[in-house]
């Protein structure tokens, strides 16, 4: 029996996460200044990852 493509390993996903993690979008806020240090991290304001 053949494997589902959405478990294959992770070399062969070549698409663009929608989704960002937390850490992920605290660096992102900080890096274009709208998160400072000791901000609260919950309910965080909508970002789209840069491309």
């Amino acid at each position: 029996m053949s494997q589902h493509r959405s478990l294959k390993g992770q070399s062969t996903i070549a698409a663009k996460r929608n989704v960002l993690k937390r850490f992920e979008r605290v660096e992102l806020l900080q890096q274009r200044g709208q998160y400072k240090q000791g901000d609260k991290v919950v309910g965080l304001r909508k970002t789209k990852p840069n491309e």
